[in-house]
């Protein structure tokens, strides 16, 4: 769902075009169309005094005449040519009506390529700009009503609005010849939607393949709503799903003899509901025309043969499909409104389970989503985990629960989607129809099970989310119960959750797991503290004898130099963290690390070591964000064994050696990676030499809030290397003694845990 604010109100994009007429570029288009991160175009402007001056913008947010940048790319040998896609997109944040009107236009070119490509050719090759905006809108007129129905969105294409776009309608065809027209409009449109992420709330992949999932396990899928349905995210996954029902072959959508696609059947006129070899036909509604168009668009290029119908107006207070009767409805409504209409809605028939709270906008979608479906369909609702508890709302809750229609909550690991540190729930409803209410509800929560190596902190892991939820839903569905599974999954009777709350977050509702595991868990916890403190007690240092104490004056004469000087010298490299994004399949390795490491399997993103990983002594648990749709994933710093990794904020003194099961990670924000010459410097003398209180004393600079390391400035003595492995050993039993400490404080602290949960709950006797 969009916001308030309209697109066309930010250029969100790479140029623009100045009353004179000139294009304009920020830094992040010159990186974009050298294909380089901003870092090297603010580099450039420092270190080239030709490189062209600001002719607008702001003093944070300079813009650079697009043709001075171009000439300066090319003669510096950066740039042979500005790629297709890139001159495309500057034409559309470059149009005069905005960039949402120009990727319309575009996007019914793209589509008009795409189905009736004869037609474009003879377009393209015979008209000149005049004449080829003047023919083209009736030729578009006849593709979309044909694809999208008379009723679609995609408005405004008249030869007025066409007319300054001529050399953008041809840009765009040139384009769909390239890369394929689906392709062009895929990388136009999530280049759009990444440049203005505040203005609009998308559904990620992970959730709406899951929603979908569910959604289908009843059926096949004939038809299927979105009544939110923002860029279409929802209805994609229903269409890919819906394809995989037919053995993943798709409708190929060719032309008839009228000149249609034969796209406009209904779901009635195709066969029974979720016949195998009809087309899901995709209905969507979406309260911004500029977001329903485009993606309507969207849905006509990336489903072929599909039927799609959306319309562009508010679904409750002016539903569009007030007569469907739909297999599934998927939905991710916007939350916590409280201007959806509850003052001239009051007696809409949709309330059949109350009428929902100014404050319980969600209860209202969950209503119209039952509404829309046929007896026995099923739908899907993202919603916040306050809809599931509110008091506001127990009246609709225990209605839905008494009627059967509420079949499952299940909770999400925060970060699924925005916002993202909210654990969010799932709403599996099935509208009753001729069948007694079912008894039971189920409850799941698939927090626990985000915290795996492969997801990291940052983002879930939805291998497990997804298998966990629909195993649990799928065996439930068919079985009518299911199996607890304490703290993940457990079948509850409706009448027992009829009480005063109507409270159905699953965390309140699933017993805990066993204590750390149950007593043999515990045994074998204990047995390793048992252990690991022997081994504390063998590794405790001791001090050197006093005959052996060096002399404090020869110590302070020693010659030092700074690991500034040594970047210098060729010594060793240093790198900063923090850049990096996860490709969707291969991808280059910065600094010629080894591919892969740590058992990554070939083009699978690396963990990343955060510095909280590093300060705490754990193994990398984040992850890279991904990268976005419209570009190549950025270049991450790969860990190898031997190199020294340095927090650079908090003020601690710490600096850790990568060993080989750390290697292979990416480097994190706040983090600067040295990696030695093994020729000139051995990395246990130079780790132990960094943390050095009064070394990083020294280094450091205070601001108001945080002290922040310049690693630059540490120093250490120049040693001949026979004496840096001297010290480097001595650092490295250390290291292991520091080692050991942390281990047996996180099972002690576990075996503790662990002792009072099995007290408290019952499987441990207190004698």
């Amino acid at each position: 769902m969009p916001d308030n604010a309209s697109p066309d109100n930010a250029t969100g994009g790479t140029a623009e075009v100045t009353a004179a007429g000139t294009a304009e570029v920020t830094a992040a288009g010159i990186a974009r169309l050298a294909g380089v991160g901003r870092a090297a175009v603010s580099n450039w402007r420092r270190r080239h005094a030709d490189f062209p001056k600001p002719v607008g913008g702001t003093e944070t947010s300079p813009a650079f005449a697009l043709r001075d940048i171009e000439q300066w790319l090319r003669d510096q040998g950066k740039l042979a040519e500005v790629p297709l896609r890139e001159r495309v997109w500057q034409q559309l944040v470059g149009h005069p009506a905005g960039t949402a009107t120009a990727l319309r236009q575009a996007g019914a070119v793209l589509l008009l390529v795409h189905e009736r490509p004869a037609v474009w050719q003879q377009l393209r090759t015979a008209a000149d700009d005049a004449e080829l905006t003047g023919v083209l809108p009736a030729m578009l007129d006849a593709v979309l009503a044909a694809r999208l129905g008379p009723e679609h969105p995609v408005r405004g294409l008249t030869r007025e609005a066409l007319a300054p776009s001529a050399a953008l309608v041809r840009a765009a065809g040139d384009l769909a010849a390239a890369d394929g027209a689906p392709q062009a409009y895929t990388f136009l449109l999530g280049r759009h939607l990444d440049a203005n992420p505040r203005q609009y709330t998308l559904t990620p992949p992970g959730p709406a393949a899951l929603m979908a999932e569910l959604a289908a396990s009843a059926g096949p899928l004939g038809s299927v709503l979105d009544p939110a349905c923002g860029a279409g995210a929802l209805l994609a996954a229903a269409q890919e799903r819906a394809g995989q029902d037919r053995g993943g072959q798709d409708p190929t959508g060719q032309e008839t003899a009228d000149g249609t696609d034969g796209a406009g059947t209904t779901a009635s006129q195709a066969g029974a509901p979720g016949a195998p070899d009809a087309p899901v036909t995709l209905h969507g509604q979406e309260a911004d025309p500029d977001l329903a168009a485009l993606t309507a668009l969207r849905l006509a290029l990336s489903a072929p043969g599909a039927p799609v119908r959306v319309r562009a107006a508010d679904t409750l207070r002016a539903d569009a499909f007030p007569d469907l009767a739909a297999d599934a409805v998927l939905v991710h409504p916007p939350f916590n409104e409280r201007n959806w209409g509850h003052d001239e809605l009051a007696y809409d028939p949709r309330w059949e389970y109350g009428f929902p709270a100014r404050t319980e906008s969600e209860l209202a979608w969950v209503q119209h989503a039952l509404a829309r479906l046929r007896p026995g369909g099923t739908a899907v609702l993202l919603m916040p985990p306050a809809a599931a508890s509110r008091r506001s709302g127990r009246r609709i809750r225990a209605d839905l629960l008494r009627r059967g229609a509420l079949r499952a909550v299940i909770a999400l690991p925060a970060g699924a989607a925005p916002p993202n540190g909210v654990p969010l729930h799932l709403w599996v409803l099935r509208k009753p129809g001729g069948q007694p209410p079912a008894p039971h509800l189920l409850v799941v929560d698939t927090a626990d099970l985000a915290t795996g190596a492969p997801a990291g902190r940052d983002r879930p892991d939805w291998q497990s989310v997804h298998t966990t939820a629909v195993e649990a839903w799928q065996t439930f569905d068919r079985e009518g119960g299911i199996e607890e599974q304490p703290g993940v999954r457990r079948s509850l009777a409706a009448i027992d959750l009829l009480d005063d709350d109507v409270d159905l977050a699953p965390a309140r509702h699933l017993p805990p797991p066993a204590a750390a595991g149950g007593p043999a868990e515990l045994a074998r916890v204990r047995e390793r503290l048992t252990a690991t403190l022997a081994r504390t007690t063998e590794l405790t240092p001791r001090p050197a004898p006093g005959d052996t104490v060096p002399d404090p004056a020869a110590t302070a004469r020693r010659p030092l130099t700074t690991v500034g000087e040594l970047a210098r010298s060729g010594a060793l490299v240093l790198r900063a963290g923090g850049a990096g994004t996860a490709a969707t399949s291969g991808g280059t390795l910065l600094m010629g690390a080894t591919p892969p490491e740590g058992g990554r399997e070939p083009g699978e993103a690396p963990a990343v070591l955060t510095d909280h990983d590093v300060l705490g002594g754990g193994a990398p648990s984040g992850a890279l964000p991904e990268a976005p749709a419209s570009g190549p994933a950025e270049e991450a710093v790969l860990l190898r064994e031997g190199d020294v990794v340095v927090p650079v904020l908090g003020g601690g003194a710490v600096a850790r050696v990568v060993d080989e099961a750390t290697a292979g990670a990416a480097l994190g924000r706040n983090l600067t990676l040295l990696r030695p010459d093994p020729a000139a410097l051995d990395p246990w003398f130079l780790a132990g030499f960094l943390r050095g209180t009064a070394n990083t004393r020294q280094a450091s600079s205070y601001a108001s809030t945080a002290t922040r390391l310049d690693v630059r400035r540490l120093h250490l003595p120049r040693l001949p290397l026979a004496e840096q492995r001297r010290y480097g050993q001595r650092f490295r039993e250390l290291a292991d003694f520091e080692g050991a400490l942390r281990l047996a404080s996180r099972l002690g602290e576990q075996l503790i845990q662990g002792l009072h949960d099995g007290l408290t709950e019952g499987s441990v006797a207190p004698d």
